[in-house]
């Protein structure tokens, strides 16, 4: 059952599973979001017993793992360009659809007016 304290309008993270390449995680919706481990250190460096004892917090809406100290947010997941500064290279490596947006920089950006 869903916590009181949860607006209603947000995703809530009921199952979660954490291989060696993708965090899973299974929202109340029936919608299934995996990323790439290696966007967060610690559980890419963690062992998989270490990465398989997880428990939510806050009524789902994140998730804990006591053993390395690390805690994620669904809503992270669901948007990571709100929430992560990832390098150039795991972006790359990340398919289209979940890669965050990079908004260019001045110098780009006067470079495309310019041309």
């Amino acid at each position: 059952m869903r916590d009181a304290r949860v607006d209603s309008s947000e995703a809530v993270a009921v199952e979660v599973s954490c291989s060696d390449d993708a965090l899973t995680v299974i929202l109340d919706d029936g919608r299934r979001v995996s990323v790439p481990v290696v966007w967060f250190p610690r559980l890419s460096n963690a062992t998989s017993k270490q990465r398989n004892d997880w428990e939510l917090i806050g009524g789902g809406l994140g998730i804990h793992w006591e053993s390395i100290d690390e805690d994620i947010s669904i809503a992270s997941l669901l948007r990571p360009e709100k929430f992560m500064r990832l390098p150039e290279p795991l972006l790359l490596s990340t398919p289209l659809a979940a890669r965050p947006h990079r908004t260019p920089s001045l110098t780009e950006r006067k470079g495309r007016r310019m041309r």
